[in-house]
């Protein structure tokens, strides 16, 4: 699997609006109980075997 990075963009209600921070990709819009808890606006995430984690 690949290895993704993000930072958390934004957040509206119950869904975050994640951006790639390691190429040039159009944003992603997820749901945030797919997500660590904790996360807020500016929070770098790492994508690995479809779990994100806090870095």
């Amino acid at each position: 699997m690949e290895t993704k990075y993000y930072i958390v963009d934004r957040i509206e209600g119950d869904y975050a609006w994640l951006r790639r921070t390691d190429i040039e990709a159009e944003p992603v819009f997820i749901a945030r109980a797919l997500l660590p808890e904790g996360i807020d606006e500016g929070t770098k995430l790492k994508q690995e075997f479809l779990q994100y984690e806090i870095i």
